[in-house]
């Protein structure tokens, strides 16, 4: 697949900040699409390049961070980019088919029967960035490969992780920010429930559960913005309250539950996880929501994380959201203070 003909424009994000779309043929709702966003980082001084101090100076130089959004959601997380960027890493992030960028006109948002279709759009954004290996390698940096560097937030998390899985080698490493890597009840009421949902989505698949969200996860994220980072988002794209739940693609998510805990994955990178310290079922609103994950049991993600590989770190931030990048000032700048921690871990690690 070439992708010459859609080049770079400008994001909605502003300066810093340009698209592509990823095309990925039709389904029965019509074109399907994907959309590449990146920011790129500052020009390493040519007397640092000349005497080789660019690691030093940009510790992440050489690698490309791919970012992959959650459920209900899009990326629009100037902040964490900047992170990256400013430690010379380029960053890309993904809008997956049917979700922000790149949701179309009639289509049913997030809709998809099988995670592992994701891998057009995971494989075509490598591509682009030039790190797929069907290409002969990672681009080079230094006369050393680039290295890829996976993040996904929660459902992202999932994706990312099995896609991991079927890849063995290509990450590098594999970030995980609040990875939705089993059901918020315990693994016997996922194994219980998930005969009826296969039913539901064999002669339905588009069959619509209850909304149980009240908005509340959207009302915190909102209460702890600060004035520098507030919360700006689409809201037809990230409504205040999650898009529906289909029974096709809740099947395929209890199937990616099932393999993550039950087969266990053989993910070989280095695996870091950030979570919340606590999580509370968000029945009514409260200022507790401010400080907790109210979206998944961050204890049943925490054990879940051991079944990924034979590198797993966990760090357990208290007073996080769901989202540890859209928590209050504090507790987002200890979330990077973590992240830095484990990057620096990591880069030692790769060499």
């Amino acid at each position: 697949m070439t992708h010459d003909a859609h080049a770079w424009q400008p994001d909605v994000l502003g300066p810093g900040f340009a698209q592509r779309t990823i095309p990925l043929g039709e389904d029965d709702e019509g074109p399907l699409v994907a959309t590449l966003v990146r920011s790129l980082p500052g020009t390493v001084p040519f007397t640092d390049r000349l005497a080789g101090r660019s690691r030093i100076v940009h510790p992440l130089a050489g690698v490309d961070v791919l970012y992959v959004h959650g459920w209900s959601d899009y990326f629009f997380q100037r902040e964490l980019a900047a992170f990256f960027t400013g430690r010379g890493a380029r960053f890309f992030a993904l809008d997956l088919r049917k979700y922000g960028r790149s949701l179309r006109p009639g289509q049913t948002p997030g809709f998809i029967e099988d995670l592992a279709q994701y891998d057009a759009e995971i494989g075509a954004a490598l591509e682009i960035m030039g790190a797929e290996p069907a290409n002969g390698g990672a681009a080079s940096f230094g006369g050393r490969p680039r290295r890829l560097l996976l993040m996904g937030h929660s459902t992202g998390g999932l994706i990312l992780s099995l896609w991991a899985d079927r890849h063995p080698g290509v990450a590098s490493g594999l970030l995980l920010n609040s990875p939705w890597l089993e059901f918020q009840l315990p693994g016997r009421i996922r194994a219980s429930i998930a005969p009826l949902v296969d039913l539901s989505a064999r002669f339905n698949p588009r069959e619509s559960a209850p909304q149980l969200d009240f908005g509340y996860y959207t009302r915190a994220q909102r209460a702890v913005a600060d004035a520098d980072h507030p919360l700006e988002v689409n809201t037809e794209w990230r409504p205040e309250q999650a898009m529906a739940v289909h029974a096709g693609w809740l099947r395929a998510i209890l199937r990616g539950h099932s393999e993550v805990v039950e087969r266990g994955l053989r993910i070989t990178a280095p695996v870091g996880v950030l979570l919340s310290r606590r999580w509370i079922s968000p029945l009514r609103w409260s200022e507790e929501l401010t400080s907790v994950d109210s979206v998944l049991d961050v204890d049943e993600i925490a054990r879940a994380a051991t079944r990924l590989g034979p590198t797993v770190t966990i760090e357990r931030i208290d007073g996080a959201l769901h989202d540890v990048f859209l928590s209050r000032p504090g507790v987002r700048e200890e979330a990077y203070r973590r992240l830095e921690a484990w990057l620096r871990g990591w880069i030692a690690e790769i060499g």
